[in-house]
């Protein structure tokens, strides 16, 4: 009885951590997208990494989950939509007032990465939804990638 005890125990703990890692895919996916940028940009150098990460079809666009990257001002320097690049972002807020762009730029200066969560329109559903970005820096650059909580 002890030893069914137990493994129904173990086996509680194998189910736990299996949903969890299910649960915690998308995030898992923004931070290897962002580490694969950041890969990319110090082995091809920054006007490759530039040109790989504003490509719409390019490694680092999975539909939904992109990598953007800032300048350590927020100003936009590759994001897949080219209307974005050179704009400076860091006054603009989310759906609810928040400067979040400041606050990434803020964590990235002070501890090189991090998370920040604010509200943003998704154009897929045109709804304002709850988004959480993982953002790293390097040298003068923040490669970022955002997801929508579920």
């Amino acid at each position: 009885m002890r030893i069914l005890g137990m493994l129904s125990g173990v086996l509680f703990l194998i189910i736990v951590a299996a949903v969890s890692v299910r649960a915690g895919e998308p995030r898992d996916e923004a931070v290897s997208l962002v580490q694969g940028a950041v890969k990319y940009y110090k082995a091809n150098g920054l006007e490759k990494a530039i040109d790989e990460v504003s490509n719409p079809k390019g490694m680092f666009n999975k539909g939904e989950l992109y990598v953007f990257v800032y300048d350590a001002n927020a100003t936009m320097m590759a994001h897949p939509n080219p209307k974005l690049i050179g704009q400076n972002m860091i006054d603009l807020p989310d759906a609810a007032g928040k400067k979040f762009r400041k606050e990434i730029v803020d964590i990235a200066a002070k501890d090189g990465k991090g998370w920040t969560d604010y509200r943003y329109k998704n154009p897929k559903t045109s709804e304002v939804e709850s988004k959480t970005t993982y953002f790293e820096k390097v040298d003068d650059l923040i490669f970022c990638c955002g997801i929508y909580k579920k």
